[in-house]
């Protein structure tokens, strides 16, 4: 299986799995909550640098078709990461603006999840 159909879909699936739980179950604002948790913040910060290295390094594609897309959000995962273990307290800052967008947040992540798995068909 080629690289990028591989993360076309591990992205895809995870967007749709964590869009879903956001707009049926409200669980965006259930995380939020969490970062005021120091511990929480961190730890989910080394899951987050690990999937972003991972991609990063297996993927550092640019392109200009749709694979820069899963490029772009390597990088992204990888710097926020790097965000959430360096400077926890800036996290939370940064969740609280995304409680009154808690829909649109939910359907951004469908959207972008269901456009990487078309996309590695």
């Amino acid at each position: 299986m080629d690289i990028s159909i591989f993360f076309a879909r591990l992205w895809g699936s995870f967007y749709l799995i964590f869009g879903s739980l956001f707009l049926v179950s409200g669980f965006l604002g259930r995380v939020i909550e969490m970062t005021d948790d120091r511990a929480f913040v961190v730890s989910t910060g080394y899951i987050t640098l690990l999937m972003g290295l991972v991609t990063v390094i297996l993927h550092s594609l640019w392109v200009p078709d749709w694979r820069a897309v899963i490029t772009v959000i390597g990088w992204t995962t990888l710097i926020k990461g790097i965000v959430k273990i360096g400077f926890p307290e800036r996290i939370r800052r940064q969740a609280q603006p995304f409680r009154k967008f808690q829909p649109a947040s939910a359907v951004a992540l469908l959207v972008l999840g269901g456009w990487l798995l078309w996309m590695s068909i």
